[in-house]
């Protein structure tokens, strides 16, 4: 039987900690950054854990 393959997708949005959680980048921090306050793209350029429900779906993408 052949190997499944990870999604290219999900690989590229996703990474795994040392524990199993699922990271992901918060939405707003690419562009127009010029009008957004200091404090709000500091907090925005962390990773945030995905919701229990949906890291089962993203691991299943992973291959894990």
């Amino acid at each position: 039987m052949p190997k499944n393959k990870t999604h290219s997708g999900a690989k590229k949005r996703f990474r795994l900690t040392g524990k199993g959680k699922v990271m992901r980048e918060q939405a707003n921090g690419r562009h127009l950054l010029e009008h957004k306050s200091s404090r709000y793209t500091r907090s925005i350029a962390n990773d945030v854990e995905v919701s229990k429900p949906d890291a089962k779906k993203v691991k299943k993408l992973l291959g894990r």
